[in-house]
């Protein structure tokens, strides 16, 4: 009884005998295997696996760009750099180049022989030499004695009594301020009038 014997194989036999069907081209009901369609799984692996190649190379495209935006970036910012000093330097240049000859009268001055009033008279002369220089530069000094104290372009040392002038105002000039067109270079150092009598009434 062929029938029964089919019935009673093992389940190792019937593993055996499904691989022996499938490498004779035979699916496990005995028909043949189609070997031209590949199974499912396997296209939709190598769409994915084309996919991932693509992402790979966009992302290798998308870092190539950002490291050399960065380079670009990294050499903008140093050419700027450098612009800026060379400007810093030329500007600095232009300002010193106008106050050699200045130096130079000190040089002689402290070199002349001359008398105490002569020598007073040259350091007057370059005196005034400096504040051409100034002038030409639009730096110009801030106006002091006799002007109401102002904490923007005043810093006051101390203050003294004084009945003959008006209270909080500048009374004396310690040290002379500048400003550079608008822009305040430093302030004026100044000691402040204090009017007893104005303050009490």
């Amino acid at each position: 009884m062929p029938e029964q014997e089919t019935e009673m194989q093992s389940p190792e036999a019937a593993a055996a005998a499904q691989e022996n069907a499938r490498e004779a081209g035979q699916d496990a009901t005995g028909s043949p295997v189609d070997e031209g369609t590949e199974p499912e799984s396997k296209v939709g692996t190598a769409r994915l696996q084309l996919e991932l190649e693509q992402l790979k190379g966009e992302r290798d495209q998308l870092l190539d760009r950002l490291a050399r935006l960065q380079a670009e970036f990294e050499n903008a910012r140093k050419r700027a750099e450098r612009e800026k000093q060379e400007y810093r330097d030329f500007a600095v240049g232009s300002v010193v180049e106008q106050f050699l000859p200045v130096l130079d009268n000190f040089e002689l001055a402290l070199k002349s022989t001359g008398t105490t009033e002569q020598l007073r008279s040259g350091v007057e002369l370059i005196m005034k030499q400096m504040q051409e220089i100034l002038r030409q530069m639009q730096v110009h000094p801030i106006a002091a004695v006799g002007e109401i104290f102002d904490p923007r372009h005043h810093e006051a040392l101390g203050s003294v009594e004084r009945e003959d002038l008006p209270d909080q105002q500048v009374a004396e000039e310690v040290r002379r301020g500048y400003k550079l067109r608008d822009r305040l270079l430093r302030p004026a150092l100044v000691r402040v009038a204090s009017n007893s009598k104005q303050t009490s009434d």
